[in-house]
């Protein structure tokens, strides 16, 4: 019905490392290049959990934007914009708490969970409870469709597809709406009007999914139609009525598990990152002083690559040949830890150079970077814009 759209986001809490790179950025400089991309900047949910230290929000924001940049997002292929000075997000939450059942927030599978593991917080606010609904008004604000998740977060964009279809439920059901709907089919020309009734009565009588996607599609060629002939033809599609708000379908992305410093996941609360912009020294030195297996206390002594975090950095930078070389080494003693890490150190170097070069021009001009945000913002308002002007004309609070 809409745009082929992807909208992506992060919280801004503090520089990123390897770990966001291989699992996160990666895979938006690829689809950066496929789809029409939203990324912004989250700083609403970092108040979620980081609301008595609003102080570091927002040099983390400009130090995080200046990471994206240097891993290859592309402001001209994608817009990038801050979550906070697009209001239209907050309206949207607060209206969509009106009709949000209290229930289905406690059901979030990961709101008891992080309550767990952030324990030494209070997060016994509505803010931590309502952050799966604000998450749904930042795709639904833009009628995404596509949102790259990983297993642990479809709950939340099923989530979000329940909330449009409450939402298209409660207020796309217009007077009028089935002789509306008609008008709206003859106005796509004889031909494409019975074809398009044929695939409506074929879904709808035999549940025949391709007869669904091929209307769909015949719908997205119309240049002739208003948006609020396509919302109710959509909306008549399927049985119901105008679809004001579209439903987001998970982009699942394969899981990532970027090895640490001490071979447990990457992450800051292990203190066992490597940042995406640190310095070569600092790499080498991290690198250097990583702890190998304990058999191997001996240079001459054989040790057992998977007993070793640095075999786990091998597997990430290191090719078959590497690899194939230190495990004969390793296991033999012919090659000390030092030797076996410097591998890894090059290939670390090597996939953060382009990075730092393309940080450089933005870390010498912080007024590019603003510039940049400052257009995508504005981009996100108009699209932003559009959708609650349909939102407010649905739930009657439109008076202009």
């Amino acid at each position: 019905m809409y745009a082929n759209r992807v909208l992506s986001g992060m919280r801004p809490t503090g520089s990123l490392h390897l770990g966001h790179y291989h699992g996160v950025l990666k895979n938006w400089v690829n689809l950066q290049h496929e789809y029409e991309c939203l990324f912004f900047v989250a700083d609403w949910h970092a108040l979620t959990t980081h609301y008595d230290t609003p102080e570091v929000i927002q040099d983390n924001v400009w130090e995080m934007v200046i990471d994206w940049l240097a891993a290859g997002v592309d402001p001209s292929q994608a817009t990038l914009f801050i979550q906070s000075q697009v209001p239209e997000h907050a309206e949207l939450h607060l209206l969509l708490s009106m009709i949000t059942p209290l229930g289905w927030l406690e059901r979030v599978p990961t709101y008891k969970d992080q309550q767990e593991k952030l324990s030494e917080k209070d997060l016994s606010t509505y803010g931590f409870l309502g952050y799966p609904l604000l998450q749904s008004a930042d795709i639904l604000i833009y009628r995404a469709n596509q949102v790259p998740v990983g297993e642990d977060q479809v709950p939340h964009i099923e989530f979000t597809r329940e909330m449009a279809r409450r939402f298209n439920h409660l207020y796309g059901r217009e007077p009028g709406f089935e002789q509306k709907a008609a008008a709206a089919v003859k106005k796509m020309g004889s031909k494409k009007a019975r074809l398009y009734e044929e695939l409506r009565t074929r879904y709808q009588e035999q549940g025949v999914d391709e007869a669904l996607e091929s209307a769909q599609a015949l719908l997205n060629e119309q240049q002739n139609l208003s948006l609020g002939d396509r919302e109710r033809l959509f909306g008549y599609l399927e049985g119901g009525g105008k679809m004001i708000l579209a439903e987001p379908q998970a982009l699942l992305t394969a899981a990532s598990r970027m090895p640490g410093l001490d071979g447990q996941k990457m992450s800051k609360s292990y203190n066992n990152t490597i940042s995406l912009r640190e310095d070569a020294d600092s790499v080498t030195k991290k690198i250097r002083t990583m702890p190998t297996d304990p058999a191997r206390v001996r240079r001459t002594d054989p040790g057992s690559p998977e007993k070793c975090p640095v075999w786990q950095l091998h597997l990430v930078y290191s090719s078959e040949e590497v690899q194939t070389w230190v495990r004969a080494g390793c296991t033999s003693a012919g090659i000390g830890c030092l030797e076996c890490k410097q591998p890894v150190i090059e290939g670390v170097l090597k996939e953060q150079e382009p990075m730092r070069e393309r940080a450089r021009m933005y870390q010498e001009s912080p007024s590019l970077v603003r510039n940049l945000i400052a257009d995508g913002c504005e981009k996100a308002r108009d699209l932003a814009r559009e959708t609650m002007r349909d939102v407010r004309e649905a739930m009657g609070l439109r008076y202009d």
